[in-house]
C-alpha cells in the first residue's frame, strides 16, 4: 500500500462555490485504501439512488445528491423540528493512481459506496526470480 494518500480534500480557495437555492450539506465520508483500490463511503440520508450524481473530471471526484422535502412546510405544523433539509455536495482531489473508467458506485441504506480501482501502473508487481 502507498504511504501517501492519493485522495485529498480540496482547499477552500480552490473549490468552486456550489450554487443552490437551499442549504447544501457536506456528507460525512470515510476513505479506505486496499492493495487494489480506494473506497469512499459517504452518508447521504434521505436521498435516492437516482438523485445522486457522481462525476470525475480533471482529477476531481464530486458527489452531489438532491433530497426532496419530506413534507410540505406550508401544510405542516411542527412541534419540534431538528432535521434540516437540503442537498449534499462533497468533492475530493484524486491522484494519478486510479483507473477512471473502472470507477463504480452503489447506494444502500443511505450510504453511497464508491470503488476507485488503482491503475495497473501503480499496482505492486511481483518480480519472479529465476535460477541459472
Amino acid at each position: 500500500m502507498a504511504t501517501d494518500t492519493a485522495i485529498e480534500k480540496p482547499q477552500a480557495t480552490t473549490q468552486p462555490e456550489v450554487m443552490r437555492s437551499g442549504p447544501v450539506f457536506r456528507p460525512y465520508a470515510d476513505i479506505c485504501e486496499s492493495e487494489s483500490e480506494y473506497m469512499v463511503r459517504a452518508d447521504l440520508p434521505g436521498s435516492s439512488a437516482d438523485a445522486i450524481e457522481v462525476t470525475y473530471e480533471s482529477g476531481l471526484l464530486t458527489i452531489q445528491a438532491n433530497v426532496e422535502p419530506r413534507r410540505d412546510p406550508a401544510q405542516t405544523r411542527y412541534l419540534l423540528r431538528e432535521y434540516a433539509e437540503g442537498d449534499f455536495h462533497r468533492a475530493f482531489r484524486i491522484g494519478e493512481g486510479i483507473d477512471p473508467s473502472a470507477i463504480s458506485a452503489e447506494y444502500k441504506n443511505g450510504v453511497l459506496t464508491l470503488h476507485l480501482p488503482k491503475s495497473e501502473d501503480v499496482m505492486p508487481k511481483r518480480i519472479e526470480v529465476k535460477t541459472t
